[in-house]
């Protein structure tokens, strides 16, 4: 799933590529994945491009309508999703259904964001001529990708409930009220909890424990001063680190990129790079964790309920 990193990176590479361009129209290959119907999609045809953002995981594009008025594209791209880039606009419009148009292995098309020049556009193409194409893709048969059309991105329910930026606006005293209030609960579960801290999800909530020598079954309100301290700079450390790494990443490799510069995410079997000890996994119904014995559970293996039951 594109986390803060990926999305950061990826809003701030389309944000160059669209710099001065209006949209043409918006097409629905994917009629699930459009989850508002006030505005219309058609709302954002002749709207000029402000830039791309990122509140969360979300990626926003920011338009102003001809009479001046803003209008969001607000985009989750959810466990499997993308956006890509192409200079190359279709003609055709989009096809309808999940069955192809997208670019990539096993993506299928969701929306399609069509651009044209604008005022300010390319000089050698006159205004309104179809430019470049944004293709919103998703992977897989579990079909959770979001696109809203909204005035206000605060009118979309995840983006109302988002908790502070980790890098923005998380200070140690916002974080240590954070995990007090989460009293036991699991410290994973709160770092990926959107309503607590916003932009977090499976792979990097891996990595930042990993950094900070922590369980990821830890109580998140029982910890030390000393430990409380470590996961706080651990988080700051590796999402700034995962953002300078995406930023010198090209978009069409960012995914790829993530899961080649993890320590333990995804590396179930391999060994830690810090202690040599090898990579354990916990799974669960539609996900799984993985860590280290040694650098954070004093070389005790957590246990696998899924795993118990196939060896019962």
């Amino acid at each position: 799933m594109p986390e803060l990193p990926e999305v950061t990176a990826l809003a701030e590479a389309l944000s160059a590529r669209a710099a001065g361009l209006r949209v043409a129209r918006l097409e629905v290959a994917a009629i699930s994945a459009l989850k508002t119907f006030d505005p219309p999609v058609s709302a954002v045809a002749g709207c000029d491009v402000l830039g791309f953002s990122r509140l969360g995981k979300h990626l926003v594009l920011e338009l102003v309508d001809p009479q001046g008025e803003p209008l969001y594209v607000v985009i989750h791209l959810s466990r499997a999703g993308w956006a890509r880039w192409r200079d190359d606009p279709p003609s055709a419009p989009a096809p309808f259904g999940r069955r192809g148009g997208g670019r990539g292995a096993g993506s299928a098309l969701a929306v399609r964001i069509v651009f044209a020049a604008g005022e300010a556009g390319p000089a050698d193409e006159a205004p309104g001529t179809p430019v470049a194409a944004l293709d919103v893709t998703e992977a897989g048969t579990q079909k959770r990708l979001a696109v809203h059309v909204v005035r206000d991105p605060a009118d979309v329910p995840a983006v109302a409930r988002l908790g502070p930026d980790p890098l923005e606006d998380l200070t140690p005293e916002l974080f240590h009220e954070i995990l007090a209030a989460a009293g036991r609960s699991q410290v994973k579960g709160v770092l990926r909890d959107q309503s607590r801290i916003a932009g977090i999800g499976n792979a990097y909530s891996d990595e930042i424990l990993h950094a900070a020598r922590m369980s990821p079954f830890a109580p998140a309100g029982a910890q030390s001063p000393e430990a409380e301290a470590r996961l706080y700079a651990a988080l700051r450390d590796t999402l700034a680190q995962a953002v300078t790494v995406a930023r010198a990443t090209d978009p069409t490799s960012l995914k790829a990129e993530k899961k080649a510069g993890m320590a333990v995410h995804g590396r179930t079997g391999h060994p830690c790079p810090v202690c040599g000890d090898l990579v354990r996994e916990v799974s669960f119904a539609d996900s799984s964790l993985q860590y280290c014995a040694t650098c954070q559970t004093g070389g005790k293996p957590l246990a696998d309920r899924r795993m118990s039951r196939l060896l019962k």
